[in-house]
């Protein structure tokens, strides 16, 4: 078997068995391709059902002189289902990766910002033009709702439940779940459509997508990015800000206010309650609230 087709075998397996989304496939492929690359580079021509734990180890002592702890694990993990994949379709009966260990990782916190920094950020926005309109529907539903920026970008107008009090959003893997839509998020976003959006001669394809850019077409992800980065660097604000900083603060804040982990874990889409959890470490101040109205003993 060559390793091509071994390689898109296991994208077809991600993309219909798995049911993940294009970007977490592509990202799985990129760990795999880096091992065909060194291979290439390093004159090893062995077949993915034949390659050796040694070939895989000293692959990974290679990239760990190059990459940084986090990404030298995400690769071990990468190529860890790849080839766990190819015993399941019986071209393998070991795994070679299956005693290498990945270097051990601090659990990372997301970075966060405080509400008067969304506030100051959204701020420097210039509300004269059409654009300026635009940009604080997308930061006003970002942090109001919790989106992804693939989330944002994606969102359409038949995805927007007003009177009801929820939003339509597709996730990681095409799963689509209701977020509830704060008044404010709705009031910029209402200003948006009928006074700026109605107004861009609109592309056919991009009928029902929701953010646009003037020429009628949809946002871009980079696009996305540098509306937040240049607002950021405007207010001031020496923190590294993305799409997914505004998502982050989302839960963080809600978490603060008091807010249940499990109704934030089904707002921002997260498959396991773990996950939700790492904001438990960024602000422990719940937790002592908890203890204090709750327990018997308090």
């Amino acid at each position: 078997m060559k390793w091509t087709q071994a390689l898109k075998e296991y994208e077809n397996y991600l993309r219909i068995e798995r049911g993940l989304s294009k970007n977490t496939i592509v990202n799985y492929s990129l760990d795999i391709m880096k091992l065909m690359k060194w291979m290439d580079a390093s004159e090893i021509n062995v077949a993915p059902e034949q390659i050796s734990k040694e070939t895989i180890q000293e692959f990974i002592y290679q990239i760990a002189r190059e990459v940084n702890p986090r990404t030298q694990s995400r690769v071990i993990s990468g190529l860890r289902g790849f080839f766990n994949f190819l015993i399941f379709e019986e071209y393998r009966k070991t795994n070679p990766l299956e005693l290498i260990e990945s270097p051990k990782l601090g659990r990372k916190l997301p970075d966060t910002l405080s509400e008067p920094e969304i506030d100051q950020i959204i701020s420097e926005i210039d509300l004269s033009t059409p654009q300026g309109e635009r940009n604080r529907a997308i930061l006003e539903t970002l942090y109001g709702c919790g989106l992804r920026v693939s989330e944002l970008t994606s969102l359409k107008i038949s995805d927007l439940f007003f009177e009801e009090g929820f939003i339509k959003v597709t996730g990681k893997g095409d799963k689509q779940r209701f977020v509830p839509i704060a008044a404010a998020t709705m009031k910029y976003l209402t200003i948006y459509l009928s006074q700026v959006r109605n107004h861009i001669p609109i592309q056919e394809s991009a009928r029902d997508t929701v953010f646009l850019n003037r020429r009628g077409k949809p946002l871009t992800r980079a696009m996305i990015f540098t509306i937040i980065k240049r607002l950021t660097e405007k207010a001031g604000i020496h923190k590294t800000v993305s799409p997914h900083t505004f998502r982050h603060s989302f839960a963080t804040h809600l978490l603060e206010n008091g807010a249940d982990l499990r109704a934030i874990q089904q707002m921002l889409g997260h498959e396991s309650i773990t996950t939700t959890e790492v904001y438990t470490h960024i602000d422990k101040s719940h937790l002592s609230k908890a203890i204090n109205q709750f327990h018997p003993r308090k």
